[in-house]
């Protein structure tokens, strides 16, 4: 019998036939930033813009081995593995029914029709996912298909080793470090078993989103556990719960090689990459790169590859984040200014403004007080200590103001 080692080499070749091997590229930027040698395995540039290409196209695979008739595959997906199932569907000649939360933004809804073809059958059900997976699973045994579970499955978790495979054997030489985002846990189970057999000396660090870490609660519990709750802005990876097969994998990873990424601070990664280097990844494609900031002391020096898992941003998020991103730098705050109700007091506010400092947002609330309003008041600077001098202007003329920038609750009516 194969061992998994044998199976993600065969998965890997078999993956040919759809794509050609994603690029490892050195990232000059990366580099000289961190005095370390980076790398990025550049998983953004699949046919559908993420790794779950291979999770979908290996489990389509061997069913299809096992079964040649089966025409039906079911899946729920607001995201890639909807693309990747997609993809896989039209490529083997099958159909693939995909259940979407009704929520789903129209783009992804699209693409996935793009990719699928007239292989693809969309149905928008659900104001939540889980509403979604649950009418999937219940039509896939109604209907006598095949369900392609995202992440916990072992033929996706073997699909996804393909990308140790290619990383190995494109690289001259092994890496010191390889980082690996975590949502359900499919890619980083696949490389770590991967690599253990082939590369054990390889070090792995593993990055989630903050308001996600699912990993880590399952190992300080021994075993998977469901989040009270969940930040879904980095969608790729934003999951409530690893899966049961995947732990498996990761049981003894060592909690202090699991790291969590804020995801405003992963909004300015995506900028930057952006910006300076003119690489478009979604939150989840830029976790790796993320966290590199705190592995600064460790891979000095050293040889590292992040893994970028995918590149599906809509442009239309682009602002928000761009406010986030400033938002962790410090260089935009709001807060809400009670200005007296006479002539002048506008102007004696403005006065304390400094050079670097522009209003991006200034809108009254009310105007209920006879003698004073509430004004909500953005302000973008050049650097984080303008908001010190500013605050000691305002404190200095009299001002009664609340800095809000960090209030989730009251952004979430205002801002």
């Amino acid at each position: 019998m194969e061992n998994f080692h044998d199976r993600a080499l065969v998965a890997e070749r078999k993956m040919r036939a759809l794509f050609p091997p994603t690029p490892v590229q050195r990232n000059e930027h990366l580099s000289a930033r961190f005095d370390a040698d980076i790398w990025l395995k550049r998983e953004d540039l699949t046919p559908v813009r993420s790794y779950k290409i291979r999770g979908a196209f290996n489990a389509m695979r061997k069913v299809l081995e096992v079964d040649p008739g089966r025409k039906l595959f079911v899946c729920a997906s607001a995201g890639n593995h909807a693309q990747g199932v997609a993809f896989a569907a039209r490529h083997f000649g099958v159909t693939g029914v995909i259940f979407m939360p009704v929520t789903t933004p129209m783009q992804k809804i699209d693409k996935t029709r793009v990719f699928g073809g007239d292989n693809v059958k969309i149905r928008l059900i659900g104001d939540y996912f889980d509403d979604t997976l649950a009418a999937a699973q219940s039509y896939c045994v109604e209907a006598g298909g095949h369900f392609l579970a995202p992440f916990d499955d072992a033929d996706v978790i073997e699909g996804q080793a393909s990308v140790a495979v290619e990383l190995l054997e494109q690289m001259d030489g092994v890496p010191d470090i390889v980082v690996l985002p975590v949502g359900g846990g499919g890619l980083s189970a696949g490389i770590r078993t991967y690599l253990a057999a082939t590369a054990p000396g390889i070090e792995l660090r593993y990055v989630e989103p903050a308001g996600g870490a699912s990993l880590a609660a399952a190992l300080a519990a021994g075993r998977p556990v469901s989040l009270p709750a969940v930040d879904s802005f980095v969608d790729g990876a934003a999951v409530a719960r690893v899966g049961e097969l995947t732990f498996d994998a990761l049981r003894d990873v060592p909690p202090d090689h699991v790291h969590a990424a804020a995801e405003d601070r992963v909004c300015g990664t995506m900028l930057e990459l952006l910006n300076v280097e003119g690489i478009v990844l979604e939150p989840a494609g830029a976790l790796s790169v993320d966290v590199l900031g705190d592995l600064a002391e460790t891979i000095r020096g050293k040889r590292v590859v992040c893994v970028t898992s995918g590149g599906n941003f809509d442009f239309e998020r682009l602002p928000e984040v761009k406010e986030r991103a400033q938002r962790f730098a410090g260089l935009k705050k709001y807060f809400l200014l009670r200005l007296p109700q006479r002539p002048g007091a506008l102007r004696d506010f403005l006065e304390t403004l400094g050079p670097e400092d522009d209003i991006a947002r200034f809108e009254y609330l009310k105007k209920s007080a006879r003698n004073f309003g509430t004004v909500l008041i953005g302000i973008e600077t050049a650097s984080p200590e303008n908001f010190t001098r500013l605050f000691e202007r305002l404190n200095a003329g009299g001002f009664a103001y609340r800095d809000i920038t960090g209030d989730e609750a009251v952004a979430e009516f205002i801002l």
